[in-house]
């Protein structure tokens, strides 16, 4: 089918479409103007006809605003439908209803002939306008599409010649220069060997370069790397002596305050045994005198004490005092 007759088609649809709605609105008016001017005050029964009038004046609005929409290939959204639908039960419902409130049903059916005819060729006629401005556009796609493609086959024969005489012409050049260039070639490929010689011979020499280079820095890093390990295993040493070192000064820190603790309990045992009954042993009694010096009593209480005599007491104090007396204290809080 050509543009002619797809053209023809949509005019013969055009003309059938108003054809139908120019039917429906006078039979419209004529059906519902005595509805109208019955259910009106009489001085204004002149008006009846003007409400069949507008509900069809918005059907030919539908209709004509829809067939330029479907030429155009858009679409007017959800209120043209509800126009369409609303004005077409609006006419329906004013054509049966005379009918239908005197119960007479062969008139509804009559009445509602027009109105759904009316209903049915919006829609019907808004989806044949679409087909047809599909196939408008199909068609103007393909006409294109084919002046486009002679274009193209006008153009490509003009290239084509133009080639072939381009072609005819530098080969004839082309002829003309391969003498010429032969000479220029040979020497040229000769002078490419020996730079290709030379090149070789210096890539080979760049290539043992950074072999060395690269044996140096292999070596250098070897260096580094024994060199780190070497500091790594001098500082874990040096870490390693601190921590025994800080191990054996707290052993014997804690070693000397046990030591302190044990001869304090010795010295607090031996002053709180009271005054002694009888003379103690001499050992003792030099740990009682010593413990009676450390915790600061006097000589009378260390006699006490220990039961020695004050004189024999008295020279353990010097003895106590004297500056050797630290090796004393040592030997009596080892004991």
């Amino acid at each position: 089918m050509n543009t002619a007759h797809i053209r023809s088609a949509e005019r013969a649809l055009s003309a059938g479409t108003w054809l139908i709605v120019a039917g429906a609105m006078l039979y419209s008016i004529l059906t519902v103007t005595p509805l109208a001017a019955a259910h009106t005050p009489a001085h204004w029964a002149w008006t009846a006809p003007i409400l069949p009038l507008v509900v069809d004046a918005a059907v030919v609005i539908v209709v004509r605003l829809d067939a330029v929409l479907a030429r155009l290939g858009g679409h007017g959204g959800r209120w043209p439908i509800a126009l369409r639908w609303m004005t077409g039960c609006m006419t329906l419902a004013l054509n049966v209803a005379d009918s239908a409130l005197q119960g007479d049903l062969v008139g509804v059916a009559v009445h509602a002939v027009a109105p759904l005819l009316l209903i049915v060729t919006a829609e019907t006629g808004l989806a044949y306008r679409r087909a047809i401005a599909a196939a408008l556009k199909a068609q103007e796609e393909q006409q294109r599409a084919e002046r486009e493609a002679r274009e193209r086959a006008a153009a490509e024969r003009r290239e084509q010649a133009e080639r072939r005489a381009r072609e005819e012409r530098e080969h004839a050049a082309a002829l003309a220069r391969e003498q010429r260039e032969h000479e220029a070639r040979m020497a040229r490929e000769q002078a490419e060997r020996e730079a290709a010689a030379r090149r070789e011979e210096r890539e080979q020499q760049q290539a043992r370069e950074r072999a060395e280079q690269a044996e140096r820095e292999r070596r250098e890093r070897e260096r580094e790397q024994q060199q780190r390990e070497r500091e790594q295993r001098e500082r874990e040493a040096r870490e390693r002596a601190l921590r025994e070192q800080r191990e054996r000064a707290e052993r014997e820190r804690r070693e000397r305050q046990e030591r302190e603790e044990r001869a304090a309990r010795e010295r607090a045992a031996l002053l709180a045994a009271g005054p002694a009954t009888e003379k103690q042993p001499e050992d003792l009694a030099r740990a009682t005198v010593h413990a009676a010096f450390v915790e600061g009593l006097s000589v009378r209480a260390a006699v006490e004490l220990c039961g020695w005599s004050v004189g024999w007491v008295s020279a353990r104090y010097a003895e106590h005092r004297d500056p050797n007396g630290d090796r004393a204290e040592l030997v009596i809080a080892g004991q």
